[in-house]
């Protein structure tokens, strides 16, 4: 059953958060030089935990009440993410030498965007299971 659409998703979600960051600039500083999720710990941490989780929710197919509640709490953690690229790029004082932001700023909305598609379908799976439930 890892064929299904909502695995799909959360490989691409795998994808986004643990391959991409190594070479998509989170933003560029005031010299010109790039800053990486690898430059920054705390980035760097949320990401993985993030990919990690949608790593372990692909393989809990048969379990599709877990998958969902983990879909929920890796939509959270990017969620967290996001606020403190918003925190660092517009109220820290000095704009911590952020002078241009990068397209890396995007990795936790396109993961957010994924992980609501792959909880649709895991809820989509679970209507239609009890259906059959049903008529039996």
């Amino acid at each position: 059953m890892i064929q299904r659409i909502q695995s799909v998703y959360l490989f691409i979600v795998v994808l986004l958060t643990a391959v991409l960051p190594f070479f998509v600039p989170l933003w560029y500083a005031e010299d010109g030089e790039s800053i990486f999720a690898v430059d920054q710990l705390l980035v760097l941490s949320l990401l993985s935990g993030s990919a990690l989780l949608a790593f372990i929710t692909i393989f809990l197919f048969k379990k599709r009440q877990l998958q969902f509640v983990l879909g929920r709490l890796n939509i959270i953690l990017n969620f967290i993410l996001l606020g403190f690229f918003v925190y660092w790029s517009l109220s820290l004082p000095g704009e911590m030498q952020i002078s241009e932001k990068g397209i890396g700023m995007l990795i936790p909305v396109l993961s957010i965007v994924f992980l609501v598609l792959a909880n649709k379908a895991v809820k989509k799976d679970e209507a239609l299971v009890k259906s059959a439930d049903r008529l039996r």
